[in-house]
Formats: C-alpha cells, sequence, structure tokens
C-alpha cells in the first residue's frame, strides 16, 4: 500500500464498490460480443479498431455513472468529454486492448478511474475473459478479487519479467539494452500487463506512447500495490504520455535501462 499522507483523505469505500461495478457491467456487456463472428470492426481515423462493442460499453457506463453522480465529469474513448461541477472526474476505457478483442484473446480489459480535489482516488482494471478484477481506492490498498494484493519483492532488474503492449513504440536501442539487461521481456499488454504488476505476477510494465485513459487506472492501482510509477523519464505529470510501472525496488534501475544515455 503506499505510504499515506494525513493530509489527504481516504477515498470513500462506496466509490471504489461502484467502480467496481461498473467495470463489471462493462465486461460482461463486452463478453456478450466476444468471439462474435458476426461482429462489425470499423477502423477510426487513428487506424485503430472500434466495434459496438466499445462504443455499447462506454454508454452503458457513461449512463451508470451520470446516474449515481450526475455533477461529476466524464472522460471517455468513444464519446465527447462531459462537464461536470463536482470537482471530480471519472475516466473510463470500455475495451483496453481492442487488437486482442477482435483477434478473440482474452486478455482485453475494461478500465475505470477517478479523480477528485485530491488527485487518484480509484482505480479498476476487469479482465472478463478470466474473471478477475484488480481495484485500488486511495489509501485503502489493492485487491484481485476482493482479496488484498501487493508487488512482486524481486530486488534486481536481473530475473524480472517486463511486459508491454508491443514493441512498436518502442527505442531501437532502448529496447536492446533492456534485452540484454537480463530482463525477461514478454507481450502481457494493454490493462492486463499493469494488472499482473499490481498482484505480484510480473514485475514491470512498460507503454513508451500511450493515450490517458489507457492508464489512468494505474495512478491508483500501482500505488496502493505498494508499487511505483512514472514516465520514462522519471517525471509524473497528471497526464501521462507514457508511463512504466514497477514493484518500486527495481524502478529506478528499470529507468536506467530505458532511457538513452546523456550526450
Amino acid at each position: 500500500m503506499a505510504i499515506p499522507d494525513p493530509s489527504v483523505p481516504a477515498t470513500e469505500p462506496e466509490l471504489v464498490a461502484f467502480a467496481v461495478d461498473l467495470v463489471r457491467r462493462a465486461g460482461e456487456f463486452t463478453q456478450g460480443h466476444f468471439r462474435d463472428a458476426e461482429l462489425v470492426v470499423e477502423t477510426k481515423s487513428d487506424g485503430s479498431p472500434v466495434s459496438i462493442a466499445d462504443r455499447g460499453a462506454e454508454r452503458l457506463m457513461r449512463e451508470m455513472i451520470e446516474a449515481a453522480y450526475p455533477a461529476d465529469a466524464i472522460l471517455g474513448e468513444e464519446e465527447e468529454p462531459r462537464r461536470g461541477s463536482s470537482g471530480r472526474r471519472w475516466v473510463i476505457d470500455p475495451i483496453d486492448g481492442t487488437h486482442a478483442f477482435v483477434s478473440g484473446v482474452g486478455i482485453y480489459t475494461n478500465l475505470a478511474y477517478l479523480e477528485d480535489e485530491f488527485g487518484p482516488a480509484v482505480g479498476v482494471i476487469g479482465v472478463p475473459a478470466l474473471g478477475e478484477i484488480v481495484a485500488a481506492g486511495r489509501g485503502l490498498g489493492c485487491t484481485l478479487n476482493g482479496l488484498t494484493c501487493s508487488v512482486s519483492d524481486i530486488g534486481t532488474v536481473q530475473g524480472a519479467t517486463l511486459s508491454t503492449s508491443g514493441f512498436d513504440y518502442w527505442d531501437r536501442d532502448a529496447l536492446l539494452r533492456t534485452r540484454d539487461s537480463g530482463i525477461q521481456m514478454r507481450t502481457w499488454g494493454d490493462g492486463y500487463g499493469y494488472a499482473l504488476v499490481a498482484s505480484g505476477r510480473a514485475d514491470v510494465m512498460v507503454d513508451p506512447l500511450i493515450s490517458f485513459w489507457d492508464i489512468a487506472p494505474c495512478l491508483v492501482i500501482i500505488p496502493e500495490a505498494g508499487g511505483r510509477v512514472s514516465c520514462l523519464d522519471g517525471s509524473l505529470p497528471a497526464e501521462p504520455p507514457n508511463l512504466v510501472a514497477t514493484n518500486g525496488l527495481i524502478h529506478d534501475e528499470v529507468l536506467a535501462v530505458l532511457q538513452l544515455p546523456s550526450p
């Protein structure tokens, strides 16, 4: 669990429970379309795939939030942002890993995140095809299917397991340094990779280029599981353009492997 800041209150458990239900319902909806031979997949302007499963799940999640918390803002991947007046914002991704989803690979995820006036408050990653939900609330710790979970205790990159969503956006030199470092490299990617780090089944997850809704829940989940998140340069802006998540013990060593040498 993250070290609590006495000046920042813990999240209300009811908000975590709502977010878990939100993700569970989205997962049930998307499973209804998973491996459907008649599913029509379109291509968005950025080249990524989208289907009725993505759009329908986001509409479901938005309607649930609007009914329960009508004053909250909403940011999602498939619809325009919704303004709010409460000072809180939900960030949702109805299907993270759409390539996996449309290919019938069961490691796609459904994501929900809540931020309030104090910053990251709730994060949930659901893996419906595997029946897993990782959830965390600020100051409340992290759980896997309702049971407390935490990051691994490996203390060196040698032999650690690093996952990534793909190698398309990796810097070539960083990729070679990572390969030569002794890290075991896998591609259990997208939200699933962060769920693995939070539950101690992987040690590092890296996304060199990412949209905020893809990694927002990790800003709560990984610290509450005892790990650490940052950008490749070690910083952590409000909406990171890339992300490294680790068990914390090897974070600086991982960053040193990933970063380009100074000129």
